[in-house]
């Protein structure tokens, strides 16, 4: 197929990453196991003057969790790991999740998988200047391994989830993640410019990221590197996709069985949130062993999206039609995302409609559910007295639910404070708050004006329970329970 079908794509690209002043975007289009178009625009690295490739390195962040995935399921098929034996059976004795909610022997390596254990969601990263203090793995899951509900109850995105599963696959293979994805996955999948962050020996093939001031941020980890710290390029993010699609090529190995592969994009949970409003989610979406999964009047699509500080990506495979889209960024825009309609509309003739009609409806949706005000059930009303329970010592706090739908809620060592943002549905309470959980994690980085406590909580007859949220930047979960006075 012509590059030439393509210009107006190509065009896009250009105008939006000029009007936007973004560093750079790389895409590569598959179908039928063949590149029909890649291409990079824009810089990899501007101080430097390097032009970006289709083989520049970008951090994809949560496009990580399919790739994780991929590996766990090596082992599975080489019987080192049952996808339903519990998580802690593979952790050590004084690293093992604590369960607040449930059965520990239902809290299993496939709900681990699919966001359905019981783990809080959270995003913890370290700064250049941080990295040296970084706790190790059996650490963070000490301090913020806490199951809090039932596991297979819901679905919830959990980073820390396949921070987790990282290191069970560290442990479990005896190799560490990054070595072992670069010989179980990168390289039988003729992956040559992918890793679990970037050494040295790479950094010529890295994708600086910057902020939305276009200065470069400086280098950054997290401690669930299995959700967040894969680097690859677009054109190996493609020939991933095609192998996931059974389009292998002569220059990789199946490292899957097909039954193994066509399994991790059977849908086992619902994405549906408490409010899709608060989430970039259609309603239909749901989520497999490493993959989303919709299957609506824009087809069958399986698919993963990752966003964070100085980096965006995206792949889609569209399993019907043999289509891979692989984009990637080095700032955090929605250009990865929003480009995917004009490549789709080039291969598949009248896509472009359909899918302004289908987002046009989603958003509509979404605007419906932001109008709803809050108004507490007779369940809520009064008073709650309850405790946060952190790694770091217990905070009482309480809840106070007016009939007039207003909440004030008041932390230990705290002013006391309204809670904003309410929302109720489905048993399930969520609110921000000002204010700050005293500890470690949380004053890390004092200065951060963004510091607040998000609330996300589950009525179960006469007791409130869940996490309350520590928002600075990184965003940690803790336990909390409350009783209504």
């Amino acid at each position: 197929m012509s590059e030439d079908l393509f210009a107006g794509v190509r065009d896009h690209i250009r105008r939006d990453l000029a009007e936007s002043c973004a560093p750079s975007l790389a895409v590569s289009v598959a179908r039928n196991g063949k590149i029909l178009w890649e291409e990079a625009f824009g810089w990899a690295d501007r101080e430097k003057r390097i032009p970006a490739t289709v083989h520049t390195m970008y951090s994809v962040a949560s496009v990580s969790k399919p790739i994780t995935a991929t590996g766990l399921m090596v082992l599975v098929e080489q019987g080192k790991i049952d996808l339903d034996a519990p998580v802690n059976h593979y952790l050590s004795r004084d690293s093992q999740l604590k369960i607040w909610m449930g059965d520990p022997d239902e809290v299993t390596v496939r709900r681990l998988a699919s966001h359905t254990s019981g783990l809080p969601s959270q995003c913890h990263y370290y700064g250049a200047d941080e990295i040296a203090g970084k706790p190790t793995m059996e650490e963070s899951i000490r301090r913020y391994g806490n199951i809090v509900a039932r596991p297979g109850e819901r679905y919830r995105y959990s980073n820390i989830g396949y921070g987790i599963m990282d290191h069970l696959i560290a442990r479990v293979s005896g190799s560490s993640f990054d070595d072992f994805l670069r010989h179980e996955v990168f390289a039988p999948l003729g992956m040559a410019h992918a890793s679990v962050g970037m050494g040295p020996q790479l950094a010529a093939f890295e994708a600086i990221r910057y902020d939305e001031t276009n200065r470069p941020i400086p280098f950054y980890v997290s401690d669930h590197a299995g959700a967040s710290e894969v680097y690859l390029s677009v054109h190996d993010l493609a020939c991933f996709g095609m192998f996931h699609l059974g389009q292998t090529g002569a220059d990789q190995k199946a490292i899957l069985l097909e039954e193994t592969r066509k399994a991790m994009q059977v849908p086992l949970a619902s994405m549906a949130p408490v409010n899709l409003a608060d989430y970039n989610l259609a309603a239909g979406s749901h989520y497999g062993l490493g993959w989303v999964i919709d299957n609506d009047d824009l087809g069958r699509r399986v698919s993963h999206g990752g966003g964070m500080g100085g980096a965006a990506s995206k792949i889609l495979m569209l399993p019907d039609e043999g289509i891979v889209i692989a984009t990637a960024s080095n700032q955090f825009m929605p250009l990865p995302w929003t480009i995917e309609r004009d490549i789709l509309s080039v291969l598949l003739p009248g896509y472009a409609e359909k899918s302004d009609e289908h987002w046009k409806a989603r958003d509509a949706l979404r605007v419906q559910q932001k109008s709803v005000i809050f108004s507490p059930v007779p369940e809520l009303l009064g008073e709650w007295a309850g405790v946060v329970r952190t790694y770091d010592g217990d905070f009482s706090m309480t809840l106070l639910f007016k009939d007039s739908g207003d909440i004030h809620a008041k932390l230990e060592g705290q002013l006391p404070a309204l809670v904003t943002n309410a929302r109720f549905s489905e048993g399930r309470f969520s609110g921000s708050l000002s204010g700050r959980l005293n500890i470690a994690d949380s004053n890390r980085r004092p200065w951060h004006p963004g510091h607040h406590l998000a609330l996300e909580l589950k009525l179960r007859g006469d007791v409130l329970n869940g996490v309350v949220v520590s928002i600075v930047g990184n965003s940690v979960s803790q336990w909390a329970e409350f009783k209504k006075v």
